[in-house]
């Protein structure tokens, strides 16, 4: 039971469908913002309408608790830098009690499957799975086909055999690739059993908003965009784009309640 309603925390209007922002990217590529500009990101990406903020243990000592009483708090527990031998080898850097002394209301792991570490990344995920439901807390799963034994890591086939990876070693919701053709992305999604978000694009890569209308018109349940949010010149009109997209007629009414509590 209160996994369920730690899952429902995760969608604020509680319509089953995400808008996850992840801003773990300090560890693996370098500073998401300036240090003076932190706090306005934060509230700018509250504000939009994301569901949850994604950070590392540590980042959430720095953020304002008062700026999350309507989004989520995801810990990642995941960690590699761009300076590794390996960029595409991730270790566990945190545990799932670590994350609930913070106030997370869920954790994610990262695994790539194909990459030289991916026996170490699954035997990751499968221990956090296990913490998780021993606690009772939900899952989120960020699964790509990436590493030097992968071809297309856009492939509709190669796509549907990572989500259910991550459905098999105990996710609750799983992050990945838009498939391409992005008509076969329906396929995925029909072969998996739980809930399926897409991450959302290079940064050099297309409209996003555009990105999020194909992703849930394919059925998929909402997306985790990162990059695009905090080197956007308008983080706050995008978040609240994509969640008009992905909430549909639930976002509405939401946006304006929010920002009068948050100003």
């Amino acid at each position: 039971m209160r996994k369920a309603l730690r899952l429902r925390r995760l969608s604020r209007p509680r319509d089953d469908r995400y808008l996850f922002v992840p801003l773990d990217h300090s560890v693996s590529d370098g500073p998401v913002v300036p240090r003076d500009r932190w706090h306005e990101l934060i509230r700018a990406v509250v504000v939009g309408g994301a569901d949850a903020v994604i950070v590392h243990k540590g980042r959430v000592r720095t953020i304002d608790p008062g700026l999350l009483g309507s989004c989520a708090l995801v810990v990642h527990l995941s960690a590699g830098t761009a300076h590794a031998v390996d960029a595409n080898a991730k270790v566990l850097v945190g545990e799932v009690e670590e994350a609930l002394r913070l106030g997370a209301d869920a954790v994610s792991v990262h695994v790539n499957i194909g990459s030289d570490t991916e026996e170490r990344q699954l035997v990751d995920l499968g221990v956090v799975a296990n913490a998780c439901d021993s606690w009772n807390v939900p899952l989120i799963a960020m699964v790509y086909p990436r590493g030097p034994r992968i071809g297309d890591p856009r492939d509709p086939a190669l796509l549907a055999h990572v989500v259910n990876i991550a459905v098999d070693l105990g996710a609750d919701l799983v992050k990945t690739n838009l498939a391409l053709p992005v008509e076969r992305m329906a396929e995925v999604v029909a072969s998996c059993p739980i809930p399926v978000l897409v991450a959302g694009g290079p940064a050099s890569g297309g409209n996003p908003v555009d990105h999020a209308r194909a992703a849930m018109a394919m059925g998929c349940a909402g997306l985790a965009v990162g990059r695009r949010v905090f080197t956007s010149p308008a983080p706050l009109a995008l978040v609240a784009e994509l969640a008009s997209v992905i909430h549909a007629d639930h976002h509405a009414g939401l946006v304006p309640a929010m920002t009068g509590a948050a100003s």
